[in-house]
């Protein structure tokens, strides 16, 4: 936030000057709009993605479900559950954790790919409360489901609010100063943090999986109120809205800047235009796609055949500590905007792939001797995806013009999407093909 702070103080002493008899009312109310907006959108962030984490981790429990007897669902798996597979050295359920991704994730898809053509006919508050419905009713859905079935459909409605969610919130950062991009990123991260933190630490405390996610119906009210009663109105931006360096820093590298040039206009654009602008957004579009398709591979392909036998861990409870530590290291990078800022995410998808490869050879081979070092290259992988979250779309809203930028937005939210969509598509083939391996 520091980062706008000079710029704040610049719209201060401007609107001092107009109103001489009340010199400190216009500080404390810029000062105010400035936080409000920045706690909004880190609130947004994340409950945007609560639910969505949460069915991740709890991803092991609802297939475990298709082991439990009669109408009994939501058991937990303890270290004596009967494994699908016993002649194989792995303890597999008879579905892959995949199959949680692709519900979780493939809805999300077709909302990113379809937004930049037609979601700009739907006005935003209609669309945020569209989301926290979908997201209530996820959570309330897989509680009292009695199938997989039903749970993956509950699955499908957390996909949709995540979803739409995104790209809506996303879209609306181009109407508020680029510092909100910052707070909006760490909050999605701190969505998986408390996310899989609070179902690893509800769980473990012995509270049903059903009651955990019964209990976290408050984050749809808490996303609803942040945007209904938080965030101020936005204003047309103009060059106080920023500091000098990133006014400097942002040229219309993608896409053309005219004069008339503001933000929102995104519906005027031709066919032409858009496709102009997301071809110049390729650079940053294909290194989060594979940043994200190997990260994914990893968390839902390879997650639950990194299972150690000689811990006191029970697998479903090595699965959330898994979730929990990736969660941790993107929480902690996609709030480092301010203290460190990549402009090559190529980089980072390399070193991505580099982990992918690691522990792929891991399980085929179990040359790793101890869980913790896993622990340790699992955070290390979350610090890597979360950075190539934020500093892409930071690079994004600098190098876009104010015309533009909220279509690039809304088009470049199919990265991650996409890369995780590849990996859920992967991973099922592969966790059948190991699962038989002796």
């Amino acid at each position: 936030m520091g980062s706008s702070a000079g710029s704040w103080r610049r719209l201060e002493d401007s609107e001092r000057e107009e109103t001489d008899s009340e010199p400190q009312a216009p500080q404390l109310d810029s000062r105010s709009v400035l936080w409000k907006n920045a706690v909004g959108f880190w609130i947004l962030g994340l409950c945007n993605n609560f639910s969505y984490v949460v069915m991740l981790s709890a991803a092991h429990d609802i297939l475990k479900q298709e082991q439990a007897s009669g109408n009994q669902s939501h058991v937990e798996p303890g270290p004596t559950a009967t494994p699908h597979n016993s002649s194989s050295r792995f303890d597999c359920n008879s579905i892959s954790t995949a199959a949680v991704l692709l519900a979780d994730i493939l809805p999300t898809l077709v909302i990113k790919l379809l937004a930049p053509l037609g979601l700009h006919l739907l006005p935003y508050s209609p669309r945020v409360l569209l989301s926290g419905v979908c997201s209530a009713g996820s959570f309330v859905l897989v509680a009292f489901s009695q199938s997989v079935g039903l749970s993956l459909c509950g699955v499908v409605l957390a996909s949709i609010s995540s979803g739409l969610g995104e790209v809506t919130f996303l879209s609306l950062t181009a109407f508020y100063p680029s510092a909100v991009i910052s707070w909006w990123s760490s909050g999605t991260g701190g969505a998986g943090l408390l996310g899989s933190l609070s179902y690893l630490g509800l769980t473990q405390a012995g509270l049903s999986p059903q009651h955990t996610l019964l209990s976290m119906l408050g984050i749809p009210v808490l996303l609803l109120a942040s945007y209904f009663l938080l965030l101020t109105s936005p204003e047309p931006l103009d060059p106080g809205g920023e500091n000098e360096a990133e006014t400097a820093a942002r040229q219309p590298l993608i896409g053309t800047e005219t004069p008339e040039s503001k933000p929102g206009t995104s519906w005027d654009l031709s066919l032409q235009e858009r496709w102009t602008v997301f071809k110049g957004l390729l650079r940053y579009i294909i290194p989060l796609v594979l940043v994200y398709f190997a990260e994914y591979f990893i968390n839902q392909g390879l997650f639950e055949l990194l299972f150690f036998r000689n811990t006191s861990l029970s697998h479903a409870q090595q699965y959330r500590w898994y979730q929990m530590l990736y969660q941790a290291g993107v929480f902690a990078s996609r709030s480092s905007l301010q203290c460190c800022r990549i402009r090559f995410t190529w980089v980072l998808a390399l070193l991505q792939c580099l982990n992918l490869a690691l522990l792929l050879a891991d399980v085929c081979l179990s040359f790793l001797p101890s869980i913790y070092l896993i622990f340790i290259i699992i955070l290390y992988e979350g610090l890597l995806g979360g950075a190539a979250y934020v500093n892409t779309f930071h690079n994004i809203a600098l190098e876009t013009s104010d015309k533009h930028r909220e279509f690039a937005m809304e088009a470049a939210c199919i990265s991650d999407t996409l890369g995780i969509s590849l990996s859920g598509v992967l991973a099922l083939p592969l966790h059948d093909f190991l699962c038989h391996l002796p």
